[in-house]
């Protein structure tokens, strides 16, 4: 399979969202899926697995995940290429393997990773921002449609990505982008206790810094129709509360706030478990002859 969406299943049900989500994102990519199992390598190697059958009983495990799956993205959406591939080894390592040459990797929020209680979601913390494509984590998945992308920039050069990523999704879904600048005292300049002049010409410099960052994203994407916010709140917070009318949360997995005091990082771990839709975390381009 050439160009394709690769989503992990295990058989839960937050990973059957997570692969009609990836379904949906496949079709409008006009591309192939490939669903992932992984057997963890440790199940695979415990002195137990050398049990007569035991082998064939997680390879059988495996086959039925992956059926499973198969038929949710072929209901999901008739007439999608489906390809199934089955792996043993460690759950990030082979996603992450599988990513390199995929479009975007879809994973869901929780659930048994695997095989035998694994937590997916510390699997999807550990991918988002790590693997070499987006990374959708398809939490709190919704049949309503809002036609409505929201994403979180903060006028840095590592935004540029998740502004590309998230103008791209828009015109994908035929949907409204919100861009959204937040900036808090606490979280920039924790020296500054109380909302000084000094801290509102900075939030007034970040704003016009982000404004003159999305501007040549409208040039280039004049069919979306943009709505751009800047507000005085954690980032997480205004998050958050746009994702409750989204579809799509879109963020850059590391940069830095207009002032270059707060990473990102830990901004997309608490949009990660606080959004009311899925995430898309998207990685910065790599800098010119890093690629």
């Amino acid at each position: 399979m050439n160009a394709h969406v690769v989503v992990g299943a295990d058989g839960s049900p937050p990973a059957m969202e997570a692969v009609r989500l990836a379904a949906d994102d496949a079709v409008r990519r006009g591309c192939g899926l490939r669903i992932v199992h992984v057997t963890e390598a440790w199940v695979a190697g415990v002195p137990l697995a050398t049990a007569p059958g035991l082998g064939d009983t997680l390879a059988e495990q495996s086959r039925e995940v992956l059926a499973a799956a198969a038929a949710v993205a072929r209901s999901q959406a008739p007439g999608l290429p489906v390809e199934t591939v089955a792996l043993v080894g460690l759950i990030k390592s082979e996603l992450q393997r599988q990513a390199r040459d995929a479009q975007e990797l879809v994973i869901g929020t929780r659930g048994l990773g695997g095989f035998m209680g694994l937590m997916l979601g510390s699997v999807s913390m550990g991918l988002a921002g790590h693997a070499e494509c987006p990374v959708v984590v398809a939490g709190h998945v919704r049949d309503r449609v809002y036609r409505r992308v929201v994403v979180g920039h903060d006028a840095a050069p590592d935004s540029e990505a998740a502004l590309e990523y998230a103008f791209e999704e828009a015109v994908r879904r035929d949907a409204r982008l919100h861009a959204i600048y937040a900036w808090q005292v606490s979280a920039f300049l924790p020296t500054f206790q109380t909302y000084t002049p000094e801290a509102e010409s900075a939030f007034d410099w970040g704003q016009q810094a982000a404004e003159e960052q999305l501007a040549p994203w409208r040039e280039k994407y004049p069919q979306v129709e943009v709505r751009e916010t800047a507000v005085c709140a954690h980032p997480v917070e205004a998050l958050a509360e746009a994702s409750t009318t989204a579809d799509l949360v879109v963020v850059g997995s590391r940069g830095r706030g207009a002032l270059g005091s707060a990473v990102l990082g830990s901004v997309v771990h608490g949009v990660l478990h606080h959004t009311h839709c899925p995430v898309a975390v998207v990685r910065p381009h790599p800098p010119a002859g890093d690629a």
